[in-house]
């Protein structure tokens, strides 16, 4: 199942608009399908948001779901 994934603030610099993926099933497949697509990413500190809500564990991608990566947020 291809998922479209959108990419914000730095992030996009490497990756830009929104891409299409195949064969990932969660997000820990995805970030290491990420880091050979776009290796850049490897030194960068990213949030993923599955259906708008950030996760911190590792999450099924259901079919349709939106994504989203998310850089480090700054408090103030």
């Amino acid at each position: 199942m291809p998922i479209n994934i959108t990419a914000f603030g730095q992030i996009s610099e490497f990756i830009s608009g929104t891409i299409s993926v195949d064969k990932v099933n969660d997000t820990d497949s995805l970030r290491k399908h990420l880091v050979v697509q776009f290796p850049s990413l490897k030194d960068i500190n990213y949030a993923i948001a599955v259906d708008k809500k950030i996760i911190s564990v590792n999450t099924l991608i259901e079919e349709n779901a939106t994504i989203a990566l998310l850089p480090p947020f700054s408090g103030g």
